[in-house]
């Protein structure tokens, strides 16, 4: 299920938010879902749908801007952005009406920006016509940088390119945790999945994402964009991806996919 936000902040003042804004992102809309738990649970039992808010994730936020070292000075008081959950389509009006009229505050120690939610528009699930165990082949392009890597012997991510060699194997091992994480052990480890790297002349762009900067917790996780992964699996599982994005971090907004359409 994925829906595009749109924040709207009052005209006249300065929007300056920072560079690394994906952190305080998440952190709002979890606060959004936080105050839906109740409310969802009780909906569920009534209904029965689904797991709840298991996992989601979201796109670079799409507005014009100007880097002024570490913070990102938007060009215009708007900006919108897609945000993915592994949810049930018939809990689409219980989501767009979390966030209907919320505020959303980006910041950090040094800015503040707080915007209302202007809009939320659900996206058509552009699958929905295949049966669920339809084996489909796609193309995804990633919405934000996606971060995959194989842990060192010091417990820490060696990120990899999707140049590496080992890129595919840890994306499809991390798509193949979330099936399991989502159905149970069995269904993940009989998934057929398959997906290999396209990208143009030019090499996949990285970025470096710094996690809860400034702060004893601070991470730093490196992403790639520029790329186009070509997947085939079932269809229920090219949802998932969909719905909760791909690699490690998604959370933080990172590994938000979009449909290439032919």
């Amino acid at each position: 299920m994925r829906f595009r936000i749109t924040l709207s902040a009052d005209v006249g003042i300065r929007l300056a938010i920072p560079i690394n804004y994906q952190y305080p992102l998440s952190s709002a809309i979890y606060r959004i879902i936080a105050k839906g738990d109740r409310q969802y649970a009780d909906f569920l039992h009534e209904k029965g749908y689904g797991k709840g808010f298991k996992f989601f994730t979201f796109s670079d936020i799409n507005c014009p801007f100007k880097i002024d070292g570490d913070r990102l000075l938007l060009q215009q008081n708007e900006l919108s952005f897609v945000v993915a959950f592994h949810l049930p389509e018939a809990v689409q009006h219980f989501v767009q009406g979390l966030f209907a009229s919320e505020n959303i505050v980006i910041a950090d120690k040094k800015s503040k920006v707080s915007f209302r939610v202007k809009a939320i528009e659900a996206l058509s699930n552009l699958l929905v016509t295949y049966a669920e165990s339809e084996i489909l082949a796609r193309t995804f392009a990633p919405l934000s940088p996606l971060v995959t890597g194989l842990k060192n012997e010091a417990g820490n991510y060696d990120y990899l390119s999707p140049q590496d060699a080992d890129f595919v194997s840890s994306f499809i091992y991390n798509w193949r945790e979330k099936i399991k994480a989502s159905y149970d052990d069995a269904t993940a480890q009989s998934a057929f999945l398959f997906a290999t790297v396209t990208y143009n002349r030019l090499p996949p762009k990285s970025r470096l994402i710094t996690i809860k900067a400034d702060t004893p917790e601070e991470t730093k996780i490196r992403g790639f964009v520029n790329f186009k992964l070509e997947v085939k699996a079932e269809r229920r599982f090219i949802e998932l991806l969909l719905d909760t994005g791909a690699g490690l971090y998604t959370g933080q907004g990172m590994g938000c996919l979009g449909i290439v359409e032919e």
